[in-house]
């Protein structure tokens, strides 16, 4: 996947929405206003992604694509190199991953929000 396929992938996620609150290089991916992905666009080369902390570990040990999060919580984010032996059915899959975390762990009155959408 390239940085404009991934960017598809995240924005047409129910909720979604993008922004660039840091900077105008890091593009941010949120759900009812809670981070799910983020992606520096001037490097385009990795996507930092929420996961369960023991898949975290399971996945850096697997696949040498799968880094510690990069300015992260190094228990809860991974960083995904898009060009390295994560290939897009499992990148797709640690984008569902990441947004199902963040959207699960909604306040009920955005969960239902969320919903309506």
């Amino acid at each position: 996947m390239n940085i404009e396929e991934i960017r598809d992938y995240c924005i047409h996620k129910k909720g979604a929405t993008e922004s660039f609150p840091f900077d105008n290089k890091v593009l941010v991916f949120k759900v009812m206003n809670k981070v799910f992905a983020l992606t520096n666009i001037e490097e385009a080369d990795s996507i930092n992604l929420k996961c369960d902390p023991e898949r975290a570990i399971e996945l850096r040990e697997q696949f040498m694509g799968v880094k510690e999060g990069f300015h992260m919580s190094k228990k809860h984010w991974n960083t995904v190199l898009i060009e390295s032996d994560v290939n897009q059915t499992l990148l797709e899959e640690l984008i569902n991953h990441s947004y199902a975390l963040i959207s699960g762990n909604l306040t009920k009155q955005k969960k239902e929000a969320l919903n309506h959408l």
